[in-house]
This record gives structure tokens, sequence and C-alpha cells, in this order.
């Protein structure tokens, strides 16, 4: 028999298919339910199937395993408005709008439908819980609100200490003296136009938390989320503003510090809850595959890039449980370009020999593979493949240089879900619009 065939039969007596029962989602689960972090991927930024079914799978390991709290690659200030939201915040209306700050470009990666959903669902988890510490949280991970995070930061500062908030409108200002793009702030430091402004964000936080105690003597549970959100958004315009002045010297530097910031916050946000419950905390994190899948079994990895999943994954060995997901044709939600519209973009077959087509040849509709000490499928996934990412941008007439890298599955992740036909992500109604000076995200892949 052809060595390709033997891999196909391999992996259809693998696969576990979605359709007609909980099966599959109940193996996930056992998986999954011990694990302190479940990063759960997409293979796309505008997928309508990765977004349900990691919504799915997270309303379980909630409900029917204590897990704390959702961590998705989301700006922390724009998700926290929607962690007021689910921990029972009245002044917020509804679901939809507990996800108007999710206005920048790509606003549909979290203003759509599952999201708003997933959300109104948690509400009413939530609402059954009388202790707030006991109520699941949605965070943000990701550093790109630079601006946001220091009006976040000021406006906190004004209601209980309205002196630090004028030294905090001074660090800041920092950025007024030069430019207020951060593309362009990091441009003019590394030509040597600037001297930035990482002394003043660094004083910022570090004067921020020299107050810490003053600050949570106020006024109990509230007063610590409070705090909390405050000193986490001067973090975000620390790192922020590294970020931006890195960004010029190369894609793995500020890759790894992206990634560095995030597995940071997701250490910080399971710390400021264990704190609260009195007991270590299980966290679900929603991201890109190529943020959650090991990145020391791809052809990143060789290059020096390590993200969430690998830094996890070696703190956390078999505690850290990583799912990712793959499909082979349908349509998706992206752009053409940055900052433009989302759009409905047909995705192509997969090209030949990438992963995503040997599981198209397996002729099952969707199903699930588990990889973690799988010796039949480690024998043929470990080789090194091409595999898919697409982004917030999709760009079909350059797929193979623009989508596709090699990658060793078996090794990359613990489990994968491959949906054979997909379909784009159904965005909500715009948002109020964003001041035209906001921060524009950068990262050129989008992913």
């Amino acid at each position: 028999m052809h060595a390709a065939q033997r891999l196909i039969d391999e992996i259809r007596a693998e696969a576990m298919p979605l359709a007609g029962s909980d099966g599959a989602l109940d193996r996930l689960l056992a998986l999954s339910a011990e694990a302190r972090f479940v990063l759960i991927g997409e293979a796309t930024h505008g997928t309508e199937e990765f977004y349900a079914l990691r919504a799915a799978l997270t309303k379980r390991l909630i409900e029917e395993h204590d897990f704390a709290a959702v961590a998705a690659e989301a700006d922390w200030p724009d998700a926290y408005r929607a962690n007021r939201y689910v921990r029972g915040d009245p002044t917020i209306d509804d679901a939809d709008d507990a996800l108007v700050d999710f206005e920048r470009f790509p606003s549909w990666m979290w203003r759509n439908t599952v999201v708003r959903d997933f959300l109104a669902w948690l509400r009413a988890h939530n609402d059954t819980i009388a202790d707030p510490m006991e109520k699941a949280g949605f965070y943000g991970l990701d550093l790109y609100s630079l601006e946001s995070s220091i009006a976040a930061v000021v406006a906190y500062l004004d209601r209980v200490d309205p002196a630090a908030a004028a030294t905090a409108r001074a660090h800041y200002g920092c950025f007024d003296r030069h430019v207020r793009n951060p593309q362009e702030y990091g441009y003019a430091t590394m030509l040597g136009l600037s001297h930035g402004c990482e002394r003043e964000v660094l004083e910022q936080l570090v004067t921020l938390r020299r107050s810490r105690y003053q600050y949570l003597a106020r006024d109990g549970f509230a007063a610590g989320e409070d705090y909390y959100c405050a000193e986490q958004n001067a973090a975000v315009v620390r790192n922020a503003e590294l970020y931006y002045r890195t960004m010029f010297e190369g894609r793995v530097t500020s890759w790894n510090l992206r990634d560095k910031h995030m597995a940071s916050t997701l250490y910080g946000i399971a710390d400021h809850l264990h704190a609260q419950r009195g007991r270590p905390v299980k966290i679900v994190v929603w991201a890109h595959n190529s943020h959650i899948g090991d990145a020391r079994a791809t052809e990143m990895g060789e290059r020096g890039e390590w993200n969430i999943g690998s830094l996890v994954r070696e703190a956390h060995g078999r505690s850290a449980v990583l799912i990712g997901f793959s499909t082979h044709h349908g349509s998706v939600r992206a752009a053409s370009a940055w900052d433009g519209p989302g759009e409905v973009k047909p995705v192509r077959p997969a090209i030949a020999e990438s992963t995503e087509q040997i599981f198209h040849d397996v002729g099952l509709p969707a199903f699930l593979l588990f990889l973690r000490e799988n010796e039949a499928l480690h024998r043929h996934l470990d080789l090194s493949r091409l595999q898919r990412a697409i982004g917030v941008l999709y760009l079909p007439q350059t797929e193979r240089q623009s989508h596709y890298f090699y990658a060793r599955l078996s090794d990359q992740f613990d489990a994968v879900v491959h949906i054979d036909a997909t379909r784009a992500l159904e965005p909500l109604a715009h948002a109020r619009p964003r001041p035209s000076d906001e921060v524009a995200e950068t990262y050129p892949t989008g992913l």
C-alpha cells in the first residue's frame, strides 16, 4: 500500500466524527478537565465553526469543572468591559453592549454573534452564583491598546487619587511630545529622532504599584478589581511602548515580546483569581493556532520564536492542554488590507501534501484526533508538513507564501479538530466610531 494511503487510513481509524453525538466533545472534556490551562485555537480569525466549538467546550469546562476564566487574544481594556458585564455590572445593558469597546480593526474578531452569545450565557451562569469572587471572568491578553490603556489608568486615578492622576498625565505626556501613532513612535525612536518614553512608562507603573495598599484599603472586592484593572493597563502601556520600539528590529523580537506579554498576563490573571478564591484556578485561553500551538514544533520555533503554547507547556507540562483547528475549504471573514473592511472571502482548497489536504482525503466532514501519547499517529504526524494559518488578512493570490508554514502536528497540539468545509463568522453591527487618533494594531500577519 502506498505510504500516503496508509497515513490516510491510519487517521481515519483514529478519527472521532463530530457529527451525531457528543462523544468527541466528551473526550476533549476528559482530556482538559484537570488541566491548569486549556489553550483552544483557531486556524483563522474569522470562522464560525471554530468559535462555536470553542465556546461549547468552554461552557462545559466552566459549568462542570470549575474553570475560572477565559483569557482571549484581545486587548485588556476592551475585554475588561465584557468581564464587568459577565460578573454582573448593572450599567452594561446586554452582551452586545458589553462588546462595544471592540471598535478597532479587526472588530469582527470579538464583536461577533458567537462571542456575544457566549457572554450572555456566562452572565446567566454567573447570576446563579452569589459570591462575586466565584464568578467566572473574561479577560484580554494582548498589548495593542496603548492609547486606551493610558486613558484607563488616568481615569482610575482621577477617581481614587487626583494628585496621582496629575503625575500619570505628566508621565504619559511623554508621548505627546513626539507622536501619538505608535508605529511612528517606534520608527522615530529606532532612527534616534526621539529618546522614547521607556523611563516614563516604567516610572508610572512603579508609582502605581507603590500605592497599591492605599488604593486596596478603600472598598473591599470592588477596590481590588478596580486596582487590578488599572495596574494591568499600566503594564500594557509599558510593554506596548517596548513592543513598538522593537517592532522594526525584526519579526522574531516583536513576536516574542508580544507572546511573552500574553503569557505573563495569563499568569497574572491566574494569580489574581487564586488570591480571590483562595485556591489555584483553571483558565481557558482563546487565541489563534499560531499562538497556542507549541512553537517549538514549527519552522517559527526554528527561527527562535516562542509563543503562549510553548511557554505554558514548557512551564506546566501535562497540566497544559493545547487544542488546534483546521479546515480545507469554505469561506472566512477577513480583510484584504490592513484597516480594510471585513469581507466574506472564499477559502481555497488546501494545497497538495499539506496537513489540511491529508485531512480532507480522510473523507469525514468533521472529526477529532487525539495526538497526546498516540503512538500510531505520532509515527506519521511527527514529520514536518505544510499547515495553513489565516489571520485577519487573507491573501489567496499569495496563499503559499502568506498563509502556510511547516509544523510537526503531533508535537504542536495535544488534540486537533478538523472541519472540512467551514463558513465565515457573522459580525455584529458597527459600534460607535473610534476617535481618529486611536491606536491601530500593527502586527503584519494579523495573527
